[in-house]
């Protein structure tokens, strides 16, 4: 392998001849192999920190800090990164110390190095092109990371609400479908009172969509970015124009209503937009979680279980067992909210360990975040179209639930009061006589009075007028 040398003040380095990152970056590689997952397995961070130095870059040749033949190889370096290419050269892990600084350092050399390529230089030329002196100019890694990361999780944000949305319309066809379908209602695992199955799937459906609320509100305070604020929030070695300009030009680039923060120092060092927003991405799983149970326990049996619902069968269920077919896309979602619930966790406690004008941990925050809106949106989409849409309903076995269960006794406390139905609930749990059998046999009603009642409209909606 063909090598070129460059140096830091930390020493020499050799770097591949053929690679457009650097000594920084290297360094970085070496020091920190922990996850083996470098950043650009999340495309969108990298998009987002070439717009970053994309906006920078024009903010300081708008303000004749850079000289258009340095400024306009760096937007063309930019461009094409933004367009797709050299991702791969983004080799610096997600987990890392230093405040994301390695990740900054990659993005300068690799930006430095397509432009010095394409104005007919050889890499590492930094005399030329520096990744410091020019493709970072007015900026410190306090500013540019934490940019570029809230404008790449808005850029991820997007498949997530396509994901809830498109779930919910799934659950809320099911609720169509299912309308008629009457079922008993339970609560703490024991028979309540009737309900369709189709207002079951319409209520999942209806808390999901409510989460889309939530995120969109958490979400804004992404917009708020501190680029310009350099290493604690006070814009030292910038021009003072530079935040205002630099923020527009990012605006414009990414299409988002980025705002500069009122107070930079404190933007800098305040990590709470992340905690916020992982806090609705956890309630997001934990209610998923929990329509995933429930699906898992209204498809239980074939025999002995509910049965209530047939899931669609993916795959062999057991290894010993033939013919079994377990819950396994219900299963996965759950184990998926798990993780969430978890590295929400870890964003919490890194929020918290934050001290001074910094917080040094941005880059765990940053990968748990980027994981959870990877993960649910992966989920969501694998539970649509794997199993909410090719659910179908036992109908006979749900009616017969209704029938038999001593639950319906409720209906009947407006005619013939709380002692006598709690009486007739027992005598049916003890004798496995139904309701209905023992309220007629017994001549507290008539048969049709009995049918009026139990009438599927009562058993789902108001009954009293």
């Amino acid at each position: 392998m063909k090598y070129r040398v460059e140096s830091d003040f930390l020493g020499e380095m050799k770097i591949p001849s053929d690679a457009y990152y650097g000594i920084h970056t290297m360094r970085a590689v070496d020091n920190f192999p922990i996850a083996d997952v470098a950043i650009s397995v999340y495309p969108n961070i990298v998009i987002a920190y070439a717009m970053v130095k994309l906006a920078c870059a024009r903010a300081n040749n708008q303000l004749g800090l850079l000289d258009n033949d340095i400024y306009h190889p760096i937007v063309a370096a930019c461009e094409r990164i933004i367009n797709g290419e050299f991702h791969d050269q983004f080799i610096v892990e997600i987990i890392q110390g230093g405040a994301g600084t390695s990740t900054n350092m990659n993005a300068n050399e690799v930006i430095a190095n397509v432009a010095l390529e394409l104005i007919g230089k050889e890499k590492g030329d930094y005399e030329t092109i520096s990744p410091l002196n020019h493709v970072n100019m007015s900026q410190s890694t306090n500013d540019t990371y934490p940019t570029a990361l809230l404008v790449g999780f808005l850029k991820e944000y997007d498949p997530l609400l396509e994901a809830i949305k498109s779930l919910s319309e799934s659950f809320h066809a099911k609720g169509v479908e299912f309308a008629d379908v009457i079922k008993m209602g339970r609560t703490q695992l024991q028979d309540a009172v009737p309900m369709s199955l189709g207002q079951e799937f319409t209520a999942f459906g209806n808390t999901l969509l409510d989460d889309i609320k939530r995120l969109n509100e958490m979400s804004q305070l992404f917009l708020e970015v501190n680029l310009g604020a350099t290493a604690i929030g006070t814009g030292i070695n910038s021009h003072l124009d530079y935040p205002k300009i630099a923020v527009e030009a990012l605006a414009d680039l990414s299409g988002l209503p980025l705002v500069l923060a009122p107070n930079p120092i404190a933007a800098t060092s305040d990590t709470s937009a992340f905690v916020s927003f992982s806090s609705v991405l956890k309630r997001v799983a934990i209610k998923l979680s929990k329509i995933s149970n429930d699906l898992r326990l209204l498809s239980s049996g074939p025999i002995a279980g509910f049965n209530e619902i047939n899931l669609p069968a993916v795959q062999a269920g057991s290894s010993i067992m033939p013919g079994k077919v377990n819950p396994v896309i219900p299963e996965a979602v759950n184990q998926t909210a798990f993780q969430v619930i978890g590295n929400d966790l870890v964003i919490t406690l890194a929020a918290e360990a934050g001290q001074m004008q910094l917080n040094a941990f941005e880059p765990v925050l940053a990968v748990n975040i980027l994981r959870s809106l990877r993960y649910m949106t992966n989920a969501m989409v694998m539970l649509r179209t794997k199993c909410v849409n090719g659910i179908t309903a036992n109908v006979e076995v749900c009616a017969k639930y209704v029938e038999q269960s001593p639950g319906i006794a409720t209906f009947f406390t407006p005619h013939l009061g709380y002692k006598e139905s709690a009486r007739i609930a027992k005598k049916s749990l003890a004798d496995g006589v139904t309701v209905r059998e023992i309220i007629i046999k017994e001549g507290l009603m008539t048969e049709e009075q009995v049918n009026e009642v139990l009438h599927v409209d009562n058993l789902t909606k108001p009954n009293i007028q």
